[in-house]
């Protein structure tokens, strides 16, 4: 009589046992990182390009706006973030209203006969736009009359200088410094709400 062979046990893995979760694990960690990457460099991408259309914006409305009236200067602000009130730029914080920066510049004749654009203190602007006008007719290169809007994004709180403002990141993974472009945009001054009529 012969003996009946019984099927043999599988050999079982038990070294390989995990293995593939690890992989999983290591690969979904490079993978994500990719993909965060991607989607900070086309944040600063969008910033970069949103921010000239934010100065051009609030540069555009503060060349025909009251440069006394700061209630319709906070309004331009406003507006050339893309909003209605106070707040931060759509997917650009930590830039808010704050950050726009609007300067009056006169064109000053310097000694060799150059026109430089020189910024004039808020406390030096004159006293309404009529006054502007006849003080740029009176003299166009006064150091008081208004013939330029300057719009920058700067850090709020910095009286003078134009501060870059530091990037913040979306997913905090790493701690990145980069300073954000300082978009300049400059205009010629028009009505600065000049009113035909108005007494200077």
């Amino acid at each position: 009589m012969s003996a009946i062979k019984l099927p043999r046990a599988l050999p079982q893995k038990t070294h390989q046992r995990g293995v593939a979760a690890v992989e999983f694990a290591l690969l979904i960690l490079v993978f994500l990182s990719f993909v965060l990457c991607i989607i900070e460099l086309a944040r600063i991408m969008y910033l970069y390009n949103t921010f000239q259309e934010v100065t051009r914006s609030a540069a555009r409305g503060a060349s025909s706006a009251n440069f006394q009236d700061q209630t319709a200067l906070d309004r331009i602000r406003y507006l050339s973030i893309f909003r209605q009130m106070p707040g931060e730029l759509p997917l650009g914080m930590p830039v808010t209203h704050e950050h726009v920066r609007i300067d009056y510049l006169a064109l000053v004749r310097d000694a060799d006969g150059t026109l430089t654009p020189t910024r004039i203190d808020r406390g030096a602007l004159p006293a309404s736009p009529a006054a502007n006008r006849q003080t740029c007719h009176t003299n166009p290169n006064a150091p008081t009359c208004v013939r330029l809007v300057r719009a920058q994004i700067c850090n709020p709180g910095v009286p003078v200088e134009c501060e870059r403002v530091q990037y913040q990141m979306l997913f905090p993974l790493l701690r990145l410094t980069i300073p954000l472009p300082r978009a300049t945009t400059t205009a010629t001054a028009e009505s600065l709400g000049y009113v035909p009529g108005e007494a200077p």
